[in-house]
């Protein structure tokens, strides 16, 4: 595999998240997460991972900037079906904390491309810590050339 070919999300075969994908070539994400995410029956994509110490602030919650760095994995993961095998950058994204998550969670994302078809695609969702809201997010990509 060369340095510029595109590796879409790949299968995970052990662990409580066999059966689901992740980009494994992402190290921060790897290293922040790691996230999957996984295509619905109803087509719609969510993503996932168990929230451990290491995800967790002084307080003892789930540190905001972890939040954000999922969010971030989501955004890509729902827009995944819209962008193909195009690569993308995050132009925007903004979130509101709604609640803790602690640590030992579930924690889910799941939303929506609200605009698509074009170099940008817009989308929105929701963080939940076991299905309790913790994160409302939006966020814009632009599909990019990568050379």
């Amino acid at each position: 595999m060369s340095e510029n070919e595109y590796v879409g999300p790949q299968p995970i075969t052990e662990g409580e998240f066999a059966g689901w994908k992740s980009w494994i070539g992402d190290p921060f994400e790897t290293q922040s997460g790691p996230f999957y995410m996984r295509e619905e029956d109803d087509g719609s994509i969510v993503s996932a991972f168990r929230a451990g110490p290491e995800h967790m602030n002084g307080a003892g919650f789930m540190h905001g900037g972890c939040m954000l760095t999922f969010a971030d994995f989501a955004l890509f993961a729902i827009a995944h079906p819209e962008m193909g095998e195009s690569y993308g950058v995050t132009l925007n994204l903004s979130g509101d904390f709604l609640g803790p998550i602690n640590s030992g969670a579930l924690v889910e994302a799941r939303g929506e491309v609200t605009r698509g078809g074009g170099k940008t695609i817009f989308v929105r969702g929701m963080i939940t810590g076991d299905g309790k809201p913790a994160l409302s997010f939006t966020g814009i990509i632009r599909r990019i050339n990568r050379t």
